[in-house]
């Protein structure tokens, strides 16, 4: 898990303006991957910043990175507890909805489209896509939009934004640390 992977699909959440993002990674020995995540979260917990191995494949891992007060925030929302209430989640606490989270990845046939909610996804825009099984959106770009379009895509223009910057700083010379927003 390199810093540019990290900084290739995480960098909104670096900065701060998204609760969390998703990726795969491959490795080599589980050991070295769960050593590696250990140290990130060693280093970014002063940043407001966790690492979490959802699913541990045979060589490639899926992790969640995101800012554990961000996604409690989210939670607190009506329509995100409404949400994941009807998919069957009694969380208490964002720790215990991502480990139900990371267990439904894990143990489900089918990929938990609630997953969006953790992402930082509209829940207008994570209810349309379970209620459309993911067809008739208005707009595709980040994830599939079903409420304000217009109000998404200036969000993916800034996320798209964000990420070409600090893939730039990165490559000049800037630490991971430096590129990631205290929260």
């Amino acid at each position: 898990m390199s810093e540019e992977t990290i900084v290739k699909n995480c960098s909104p959440t670096l900065a701060g303006i998204k609760t969390g993002s998703l990726f795969n990674c491959e490795y080599d020995s589980r050991e070295m991957l769960k050593a590696k995540i250990r140290e990130f979260n060693r280093r970014f917990a002063s940043k407001g910043l966790r690492f979490v191995p959802m699913r541990i494949g045979e060589k490639r891992a899926l992790i969640y990175v995101f800012r554990p007060k961000r996604l409690k925030n989210d939670l607190l929302s009506a329509e995100v507890a409404e949400i994941l209430a009807e998919r069957g989640y009694a969380c208490e606490g964002p720790e215990k909805c991502v480990a139900a989270l990371g267990k439904r990845i894990r143990e489900d046939e089918e990929f938990p489209h609630e997953i969006g909610l953790f992402l930082g996804y509209p829940p207008e825009d994570v209810r349309g896509f379970i209620e459309n099984h993911a067809k008739e959106s208005k707009l595709v770009g980040h994830w599939k939009v079903y409420g304000d379009a217009e109000k998404a895509r200036l969000l993916f223009d800034r996320y798209n934004r964000c990420t070409s910057s600090y893939l730039r700083k990165l490559t000049q010379g800037s630490s991971l640390e430096n590129l990631t927003v205290a929260g």
